[in-house]
């Protein structure tokens, strides 16, 4: 390979290199490679996937049982013969064979029963899954409005920095000609550094808030992260005051958040296992058959020979078919206890679901005031920003004419910079509220599959 295109191709892979790091990442982008890569939600995967086997095998335990059975025995000095049970002192061998089937005919509705469990649980088991997955999905979009909120801090202290700056070389032309003393342009350099050391905390807590979303997303090898149209959003997002129903939201989440439809299904899986805990006060039936056969070196003919071992097996073969009831009479109150131990499970998992339903009915409620809130905050930081920007503009002639000092106009700076800084944080806030508000009324904000 000559020099140039050695260089042709280092050029090649810095473009390319450059074009990666330079990917933008939406919010939708985000949720689905942390889907993907979460080690800790592969661990509900997995309980679910032993879930649905449990399930299966309770829908196989409907089958009646095979069981094969095969010995050979060599018997040395005094042992029975198993044929006539006479004791005998040859030394011989033995081979048996045997077949055996059984299945419970009834048995307290407990299989049904535990079926109808299994399968409750394997859904419950479906919906930890899905609860999961939203949970992520909420922890990387806060993590990237994070993002968001601090790009939007080091624009707008890069703003006061040029800002600073301008008024820095203002006062130095002013020194330089005479018009100002040097203690001005001291109280001028003094705030262009306090600006320049905000900028420089400001993308210090931009790199934390990208390391968390990388955390969250576990995006491997990546140590900043750029995502897709920081700040466009915001100006999308509505301040208009819209009547919210909480009773209304509720009633639609209830139907189908996957945790409140988790503890509805181990509610109801609790009250089937109460209902196999009563299989055991009620009699069993269970139908049986079995075949067998044996070859003994002891079983000999009329002359004294051995029997052949085919014939043997042949004229050996045993059948068997019958039914048994098993009846409980008393088993020390085990089977009693157990049913009370099972309804006070039953209560729990009651209690547990509603617990879980008071909670979101709290959030739900929380977030409505939140709402209203928010909308009001923000219209009115909004107002108090353009306040403020023209209070700093005014500042910034009276102090090219000298009318202020540079401490006075740096106070305008200030406060305009924090009203910036309070307009952008509300308006983060009521677009997270009401993208939580969209989620629990079933709206798809997360591009997630179930």
């Amino acid at each position: 390979m000559t020099l140039k295109n050695c260089i042709i191709f280092f050029f090649c892979c810095f473009l390319a290199n450059s074009t990666v790091a330079q990917k933008a990442w939406t919010l939708d982008e985000c949720i689905d490679y942390a889907i993907a890569h979460n080690l800790e939600l592969n661990d509900f995967k997995y309980t679910n996937n032993a879930s649905k086997e449990a399930y299966k095998q309770s829908v196989r335990d409907l089958l009646p049982n095979l069981m094969g059975y095969s010995d050979y025995n060599i018997r040395y000095g005094r042992s029975i013969n198993p044929n006539t049970n006479d004791i005998i002192n040859t030394d011989f061998f033995s081979n048996n064979y045997s077949l055996s089937s059984s299945v419970a005919i009834f048995k307290g509705f407990q299989k049904v029963n535990t079926i109808k469990a299994s399968k409750l649980l394997y859904k419950a088991a479906q919906e930890d899954v899905l609860q999961q997955k939203y949970m992520l999905a909420f922890r990387v979009m806060s993590a990237f409005y994070d993002i968001r909120f601090f790009e939007g801090l080091v624009t707008i202290s890069e703003e006061q920095l040029l800002a600073s700056q301008t008024s820095y070389d203002l006062v130095k032309r002013q020194v330089d000609i005479g018009l100002k003393a040097g203690a001005d342009l001291y109280e001028a350099e003094s705030v262009l550094l306090t600006d320049q050391l905000v900028v420089t905390q400001n993308k210090n807590s931009l790199e934390a808030a990208q390391l968390k979303l990388i955390q969250e997303m576990n995006l491997e090898g990546e140590t900043s992260i750029q995502i897709n149209n920081a700040l466009d959003e915001l100006t999308q997002v509505s301040t208009e005051s819209q009547t919210l129903h909480q009773d209304s939201i509720f009633k639609t989440a209830n139907a189908f958040i996957p945790l409140i439809k988790s503890e509805t299904f181990r509610a109801e899986a609790a009250k089937k296992d109460v209902a196999i805990a009563r299989g055991d006060l009620y009699p069993s039936l269970t139908l049986s058959s079995g075949y067998s056969t044996g070859y003994y070196e002891t079983n000999v003919d009329d002359l004294g020979g051995i029997i052949p071992y085919k014939t043997q097996i042949n004229d050996n073969i045993s059948k068997f078919v019958g039914v048994s009831l098993n009846i409980p009479i008393f088993n020390r109150w085990s089977s009693r206890s157990n049913i009370k131990q099972n309804k006070i499970a039953l209560n729990r998992a009651t209690n547990n679901l509603n617990i879980k339903k008071q909670e979101l009915y709290k959030l739900i409620q929380q977030l409505v005031q939140d709402k209203k809130a928010f909308v009001v905050e923000s219209e009115q930081s909004t107002k108090k920003m353009k306040a403020q920007e023209l209070t700093f503009s005014i500042a910034q002639k009276k102090y090219e004419k000298g009318m202020i000092s540079a401490i006075e106009l740096y106070q305008a700076k200030n406060l305009f910079a924090t009203s910036q800084n309070e307009n952008l944080q509300v308006k983060l806030q009521l677009k997270i509220t009401e993208k939580t508000i969209d989620f629990y009324k079933g709206l798809p904000i997360f591009n997630i599959k179930k």
